[in-house]
């Protein structure tokens, strides 16, 4: 769940290791009660209201499945979120900076923004390892259009092997 730190980053410091200082400690103890607040308080409790709703939709009416939808979206964002957090604050015990990986991306104001903002290290890694080597927008409209749907074709795979996730992936394509 990430973040995906690039060898750019992460290599140098593992060459030149250093010891964790108080305010490392402090930031790594900061992030890692955030994520498991996230995770055990928000994430797991959301999931009991989702997994009722979605379990057996007709018992509920629409306003409380567009409720349980609403729910779900937070469910997943403080799941990952939590995740990261917990990664970056324990990599930073041992003195360790890792990216950050995900910026309010429901503050966002369109899809495209809300990519730039969720699963940064992701969508920065499919940018930068199969989007832009495939020609990015530098060969024409038609290539950048094929570069767009491989790379969502690729990204729903990597969330999933199955119809659902690779549907996901073509219609942020689209």
């Amino acid at each position: 769940s990430g973040p995906i730190e690039r060898s750019k980053s992460l290599l140098p410091q593992f060459k030149q290791p250093r010891r964790a200082n108080a305010d490392d400690v402090r930031f790594a103890a900061e992030r890692l009660i955030e994520g498991t607040v996230k995770k055990v308080l928000l994430a797991d409790n959301l999931a009991i209201l989702v997994n009722t709703a979605y379990a057996d939709p007709a018992q509920f009416s629409g306003l409380e499945l567009a409720f349980a939808a609403v729910a779900y979206a937070l469910q997943i964002y403080c799941d990952f979120s939590a995740y990261s957090d917990m990664a970056i604050g324990s990599a930073r015990l041992f003195g360790i900076t890792l990216m950050e990986n995900f910026h309010a991306p429901y503050m966002a104001q369109s899809s495209k923004e809300f990519w730039h903002r969720w699963h940064i290290s992701l969508s920065t890694w499919f940018r930068d390892y199969l989007y832009i080597p495939l020609g990015g927008n530098r060969k024409g409209k038609a290539r950048q259009i094929f570069n767009l749907f491989i790379v969502w074709l690729l990204t729903g795979i990597w969330h999933g092997a199955n119809w659902n996730f690779i549907c996901w992936g073509l219609y942020y394509f689209v």
